[in-house]
């Protein structure tokens, strides 16, 4: 009908490739159920171990649909029956890896792709537009998550064996200088996940359960001004909703995964958080720490709004003034005038006396001027915009709440692609 309209005239592109494309799906799902129409077992086939320790025996053919990535086929295969503790098993499932699920490996990795950066909804018209495979938005969504709870495991596997000292590492060429990034953001979570949770404005519930992310990258070389150049396709993101022990756990073992010991030059960059710094000095002693200079200059700023409240002149001539020094690593002199202004105004003297204990307490993690002569990284940026990309753009859009579960299985999902890691995990999946 389309390609007669198509001759009349009518002449309509996309109905007449979105057609086209129907029946090629319509002729290679044919001829995959065909493909996928086993015979019964020879004799010597008929029977399979049982988890039980006994055997089972083939009692029959039978047949369930698949959805794949050409649209709906038919599986037919040997059922076994194990008589003495009556569990039944098809081998063949577990062999295509559609054990307990109607729908391929194919299209199971096109849910967990959509459903990793968009909202399970979307997803659903994706699969329909994109593919021409109709889904249910919870199909993307168990999908995604199952996929997602599937790396975590591994992960912790891995984690795991580092607590063990068992973890196998990996061999190669000395690494210039290797970086770790950490840092937290707020997810939404639904009202259950934060029972008994005091909320982050005082008197006010909680609403939102801190996800702790971290990443490692690697650099080799610097630009022609001095200026660290990160490696390309060097970062690796890993993290979850945990506790900041869980966590060290898990940014350990991803360090040593990348080669943490072969590296000459170890550097941690965050912001002015104790529980970083603290699992910092126990897990990576003897690493070069650096606060995040931007992290350092909205405390600058943070202080002169709190000065001069009404005036944004005044606010932006007080932190040019200012931020000189601590860009120059002139950390004690910036230490003494924050608490001279502290001596002035008796309203908010404990609110700047704790700005300057922040400086003065990280003064040796704000030698600017010395980590640049020496051509490092002095900003995170990189685990701000994980913190964006990895988590934000997909937990944190308009009307989600995650249990803390959903939330992991997520962040790991997204950790995995955003790290370039899905592909290998898809390929060592279907061996």
């Amino acid at each position: 009908m389309i390609l007669n309209s198509w001759r009349r005239g009518e002449r309509d592109l996309e109905a007449v490739e979105m057609a086209l494309r129907s029946a090629v799906h319509r002729a290679g799902a044919a001829a995959l159920s065909e493909f996928l129409q086993d015979d019964p077992p020879a004799r010597e086939q008929r029977t399979q171990p049982c988890g039980c320790g006994q055997r089972a025996r083939y009692r029959e053919l039978r047949s369930k649909s698949l959805l794949t990535a050409v649209g709906r086929v038919q599986l037919r295969r040997p059922y076994y029956l194990c008589s003495h503790c009556g569990k039944g098993q098809f081998p063949l499932d577990q062999q295509l890896d559609v054990e307990d699920n109607q729908l391929s490996p194919g299209v199971r990795r096109m849910l967990a792709v959509v459903g990793s950066e968009v909202s399970f909804v979307r997803g659903q018209e994706q699969m329909r537009l994109l593919a021409g495979l109709e889904v249910t938005a919870k199909a993307v969504e168990r999908t995604a998550e199952a996929i997602g709870e599937e790396i975590a495991a591994q992960e912790q596997a891995l984690i795991g064996q580092a607590h063990q000292l068992s973890l196998p590492l990996p061999s190669g060429d000395p690494i210039p200088t290797m970086y770790i990034q950490m840092d937290g953001t707020q997810v939404p979570v639904v009202a259950t996940e934060t029972q008994g949770r005091a909320g982050r404005i005082e008197g006010q519930p909680s609403h939102t359960r801190e996800a702790k992310l971290g990443c490692v990258f690697t650099q080799t070389e610097v630009d022609r001004e001095g200026y660290a150049i990160r490696e390309e396709s060097s970062t690796t993101y890993t993290g979850a909703i945990e506790t900041a022990e869980e966590f060290g756990r898990r940014i350990f073992t991803e360090a040593l995964l990348r080669g943490w010991e072969r590296a000459e030059w170890k550097v941690i960059i965050a912001d002015g958080a104790d529980w970083i710094w603290n699992l910092s000095d126990v897990l990576f002693p003897g690493a070069t720490q650096i606060v995040d200079l931007y992290h350092a200059r909205e405390h600058l700023w943070g202080l002169a709004r709190l000065f001069w409240p009404a005036d944004p002149a005044l606010q932006k001539r007080w932190v040019q003034r200012y931020l000189r020094w601590l860009e120059r690593g002139q950390i004690h002199r910036l230490v003494r005038t924050i608490r001279q202004v502290a001596g002035t105004r008796s309203d908010r003297a404990e609110i700047f006396q704790k700005e300057a204990a922040y400086f003065e307490k990280n003064a040796e993690r704000m030698r600017y001027p010395l980590f640049r002569s020496q051509g490092l990284f002095v900003g995170s940026g990189v685990i701000e915009a994980g913190c964006r990309t990895v988590i934000g753009s997909r937990l944190k859009q308009s009307g989600m709440f995650w249990t803390v579960r959903g939330a992991n299985a997520m962040i790991a999902l997204c950790s995995s692609r955003s790290s370039g890691e899905f592909d290998e995990y898809w390929e060592k999946r279907a061996a």
